[in-house]
């Protein structure tokens, strides 16, 4: 399997010395089911890909997700309704070898009046020892900050998402126009489109258009990006809107046509 490597949240200027947070992490997120009552036992796989020992500590997080698509973690107080407690973790801190792996345990106990919907928390790996500062140049000293959050989803009992896409958009992301897709998510679960659109832009150039499979959280409405591939004459993606998009988007519980031109 490919290793998943998560934002390292480096922040490094031109010169420095190597990083010393060379952590990586496999699965990257987690999606589960439980029952109300029951305990999950899971393992995840810690590697260190540095040339010298690394120290790690863990803990637990609360978070939400921007419009972009960021993470905001939040670990030093609960959230209303947070299912923090339910977790026990394997240690809070860990040394791994220079080039080893090591498997870490966590476990979910989910209390037996536990109500319907949907259990979300990070469990977040930094460094667990003191970290270098680094000399950007001469008099100026950074320290490296790194950190890995894995996801993790629980649907607890027979919780769904329930997504309605409300209409297709322009909006910017990244800095540049995109296609996106409005979806509702008026259930009691998270939910993730997902599907590929034939594609032609105002130039008659053709793409393929993916569905990013971004989770819509209960309660939200979130723009998906839809993002322009590579045209098939090689050039990169960047389409001129307007743009007509045909093919289905799908999700868990429904799917729908797309027959639409956006960017008008």
């Amino acid at each position: 399997m490919r290793r998943s490597f998560l934002a390292l949240c480096l922040f490094l200027a031109a010169g420095l010395a190597h990083a010393q947070f060379a952590a990586f992490v496999l699965p990257a997120r987690f999606e589960l089911k439980a029952k109300p009552g029951e305990k999950l036992a899971e393992v995840l796989e810690i590697g260190n890909d540095d040339t010298n020992p690394g120290d790690y500590r863990f803990r637990t997080a609360d978070w939400t997700m921007k419009a972009d698509g960021g993470v905001d973690f939040r670990p030093d107080a609960l959230d209303p309704g947070s299912c923090r407690p339910w977790v026990r973790l394997e240690r809070l801190n860990l040394r791994i070898a220079s080039k080893a792996k090591r498997r870490y345990r966590f476990e979910v106990h989910v209390p037996a009046d536990a109500p319907e919907g949907l259990c979300r928390f990070a469990i977040l790996i930094e460094p667990g020892g003191d970290v270098a500062p680094v000399a950007p140049s001469s008099g100026i000293q950074m320290p490296i900050v790194g950190r890995l959050g894995i996801i993790v989803y629980i649907r607890i009992g027979d919780s769904k998402p329930k997504l309605t896409l409300e209409r297709l958009a322009v909006q910017p992301v990244n800095g540049r126009d995109t296609a996106v897709a409005i979806f509702r998510n008026e259930g009691n679960a998270h939910g993730r489109p997902e599907g590929t659109l034939a594609g032609t832009d105002a130039s008659g150039r053709p793409f393929d258009f993916t569905v990013a499979p971004l989770p819509i959280l209960p309660g939200e409405t979130r723009a998906i990006p839809i993002w322009a591939q590579d045209s098939p004459d090689g050039r990169p993606g960047g389409a001129t809107f307007p743009v007509k998009l045909k093919g289905v988007v799908e999700w868990e519980g429904g799917r729908q046509p797309v027959d639409a031109t956006v960017g008008k």
